[in-house]
């Protein structure tokens, strides 16, 4: 059957049931001068330059685990940390070791990432990744210490409860004293290293679920909406009701409104 014959409801769901459009069959929709049929064309050729783009950051963000692998490393920890900045909640790390074989375009800073992407890349990475673990730090242990030393101690933790021991951790900025491995800190590395991002994507999505459950047990601060963050509508609540037992205390934010 000639491609003219077909309607254009039949090509698009011809093209819907494959994988990949083969060429020749591009081409012969590339000679139907249909509005319709070319708008199909145009998506695409559209799709198929995303997915492009998305396989060259792939293989960006994966040269250092690349050159981790071919140094004889084999369990690469990505690790990253959420929550620093907040006025209250703890501070939630995330230490993930991906296989090398694992693929998902897309992949990136958990900022950069629409929730409901974040929500579907946490559900891949908690299936196929080969160890994942979580560390959390409190507010009064926040206080305590001070954030900086509550992030490398969420940071030990998370990898604690990975269950394995690394060969060589991935991480974001910083470098963890008393680690028994090879250390990469990378600047920016959430956006760079597919470990660290994974790793970041768990930590974030983990975090934002105790949040939103904050939400439920002090409904007047809103911790669903802004994850502890020192919005308008957080300062306002910490100077009507005072701070709850998860604000950071010694955080000027808190201080200067309780």
């Amino acid at each position: 059957m000639e491609l003219a014959e077909l309607s254009i409801k039949e090509i698009r769901e011809k093209i819907e049931k494959l994988d990949e459009v083969p060429k020749d069959f591009l081409e012969w929709m590339k000679a139907d001068q249909r509005k319709g049929v070319q708008d199909l064309v145009r998506q695409i050729e559209a799709a198929a330059a995303r997915r492009e783009k998305l396989a060259r950051m792939w293989t960006e963000m994966t040269q250092y685990e690349r050159m981790l692998r071919e140094k004889g490393h084999v369990h690469l920890f990505g690790v990253d940390e959420v929550g620093r900045g907040p006025l209250a909640g703890p501070v939630v790390a995330s230490a993930v070791c991906l296989p090398p074989d694992f693929y998902l375009p897309g992949l990136n800073d958990s900022k950069k990432v629409p929730a409901a992407t974040r929500e579907a890349f946490y559900e891949v990475i908690m299936r196929d990744a080969w160890a994942v673990g979580i560390g959390i730090v409190d507010a009064p242990r926040i206080d305590e210490i001070n954030i900086l030393a509550a992030t490398k101690e969420a940071m030990h933790l998370a990898i604690e409860d990975a269950g394995i021991k690394p060969d060589a951790c991935l991480l974001d900025a910083v470098q963890l004293a008393g680690l028994d491995c090879e250390q990469l800190p990378i600047i920016g590395g959430d956006a760079k290293s597919v470990s660290i991002a994974a790793a970041s994507i768990v930590a974030k999505v983990t975090r934002d679920k105790m949040m939103a459950e904050y939400g439920r047990q002090y409904p007047e601060y809103g911790f669903e909406k802004h994850a502890g963050y020192g919005t308008a509508e957080h300062l306002a609540a910490i100077l009507r009701h005072g701070p709850t037992p998860i604000h950071r205390l010694t955080f000027t934010g808190v201080t200067a409104q309780a």
